[in-house]
């Protein structure tokens, strides 16, 4: 059967041909209906609806539906339309030719064609013009409208989209339809609904349990996976932590929330080990993890990663979600670019500044050795003694001598009043009870008889706490043996000894 003989058949099954190339670009094809309407050339209208997550229940016919239930618009996403050519004209959908040969571009390019795809299937892209969506509101749909359209085949492309967002498929739709609601007649204004997948990332902290530095803190991130349409692959996926340098990496581990697991071969973690000083930790799926992903899109992937603090500070940490390969190379904030957590989760460090003081007169005291003890209740009795890396342990916890002007730094400690990236109070869970304990006293001076309660809320330069020593004794002076005192009562008795000697020889000499 030659070419021309194969067109001559299908014009004559004009109706099934039609209907099976829209069918497959999602859009219900025309049936032999009456010529279209050479008034509305040049005046009909194709409408874009954008909605975030799931997609439009409902028969994707070209007319508008009703959303149920209610789905969130998506503002700000780009399209482009472009007519596609034939011969430098457009496709002549008022002819039964013009279908037949639209049908023949579909058996070559499929239903959701590249740019390159079609240039090889002998068409080209005329001029493009851009609409953006807006409206859109929580509870309804966002839309951009290309008015004063002329009878033809358009080729839509999503050209930019909020960061997080993993753009919809291209493709292909005719201007005018057969109308769904009645198939004798034409629909000029078309309304479609491409998806989007939007993939939000969340980051939570964990240092409730975390005390001194050197202690753990754990960050997990909790991002979505890319809903694309079936047959539509995940072209690159990767979350990336750049850790604060006063965050050391210890490890990161990675998981799907839906249990489903993932071989080792299924992503990349980087850097592997241990490492200093706030690297970039990026976990990135392989093709083959990718697919996993794919297949199980109403799951999230879980990556945790283990730190602990070296330095205090109040210390922010962030983290990227690249959902598709074009957001790879587009600055985070973007359009189109990685997603990120609405805030970054902070985890807060500091201590406090301790001077030694003379209680008689204000004097500073150098030499007092403290503890320090920190627990998660009010009672002494339950709390234990803080070892901070860097400061030498002595007896169970790192100790801090009052220098030169009385001063004692202690700092490395979490803040008493932040855990887990909010407020917290005394008596609530993660508030931190510290204490300080005098283990030696300078010398002249009592030993602290009891543990003095503080609270860490600032770095350790902000806050300062005074203790005083009481001197030996308070102050009074003890009576010592071989004193001033006695030795004036020895000398005293020594001449009275001496004047009874005296005595006693004149008696005798009297006497004789």
């Amino acid at each position: 059967m030659t070419t021309t003989t194969a067109k001559r058949g299908v014009r004559v099954a004009i109706a099934a041909a039609a209907a099976t190339l829209l069918a497959s670009f999602g859009i219900a094809g025309p049936s032999a209906a009456a010529t279209p309407n050479e008034a509305r050339d040049g005046s009909s209208s194709l409408t874009i609806h954008k909605y975030e997550g799931a997609p439009v229940a409902g028969e994707n016919n070209g007319t508008e539906l009703a959303v149920e239930p209610a789905l969130p618009g998506l503002n700000d996403v780009e399209f482009t339309l472009q007519p596609v050519l034939t011969g430098g004209a457009m496709f002549d959908l008022a002819t039964n030719d013009g279908w037949a040969a639209a049908q023949d571009l579909f058996d070559v390019v499929g239903s959701n064609p590249t740019a390159a795809e079609l240039t090889a299937a002998g068409v080209t892209l005329g001029a493009g013009s851009t609409q953006i969506t807006a409206g859109g509101t929580p509870t309804q749909g966002a839309e951009a409208t290309f008015s004063d359209l002329h009878f033809g085949l358009y080729y839509v492309t999503e050209t930019d989209a909020p960061a997080g967002t993993t753009p919809a498929a291209p493709f292909l739709v005719s201007v005018p339809l057969t109308n769904a609601a009645d198939q004798s007649s034409w629909l000029y204004d078309v309304h479609v609904y491409p998806k989007n997948s939007v993939s939000a990332v969340e980051k939570e902290v964990e240092d409730s349990g975390s005390i001194q530095l050197g202690d753990e803190v754990v960050f997990t991130i909790t991002a979505d996976i890319p809903d694309l349409a079936e047959g539509t692959p995940i072209d690159g996926y990767k979350i990336v932590d750049d850790l604060d340098e006063k965050l050391d990496h210890v490890s990161a581990t990675v998981e799907l929330s839906n249990g489903t697991a993932l071989p080792a071969d299924a992503y990349t973690v980087t850097p592997d080990v241990a490492t200093p000083g706030g690297p970039e930790v990026t976990v990135e799926f392989t093709e083959s993890g990718r697919a996993i992903l794919k297949a199980n899109a109403d799951a999230q992937v879980i990556v945790t990663i283990t730190t602990t603090v070296n330095t205090v500070g109040e210390i922010e940490n962030s983290a990227l979600l690249y959902p598709n390969a074009p957001s790879f190379d587009i600055e985070p904030g973007e359009p189109g670019g990685p997603g990120e957590p609405e805030e970054p989760v902070v985890t807060k460090w500091g201590g406090i500044t301790l001077n030694k003081t003379n209680a008689a007169d204000g004097s500073p005291v150098e030499g007092a050795r403290f503890h320090v003890y920190a627990g998660s209740t009010d009672v002494f009795a339950e709390a234990t003694p803080v070892t901070v890396d860097g400061v030498a342990a002595e007896d169970g916890g790192s100790v801090w001598t009052s220098a030169e002007g009385g001063m004692v730094v202690i700092e490395g400690l979490r803040y008493s009043t932040w855990a887990n990236n909010a407020e917290v109070a005394p008596g609530e869970a993660g508030y931190l009870y510290y204490w300080l304990v005098e283990i030696e006293s300078p010398e002249g001076f009592e030993l602290l008889p009891e543990p003095i309660s503080f609270e860490v809320n600032s770095q350790s330069t902000a806050q300062t706490v005074t203790v005083e020593n009481i001197p030996s004794n308070s102050g009074f002076e003890l009576p010592l043996t071989g004193g001033a005192g006695t030795t004036a009562i020895y000398a005293a008795g020594a001449l009275i000894l001496a004047g009874g000697l005296v005595l006693a020889a004149r008696s005798r000499r009297a006497k004789a």
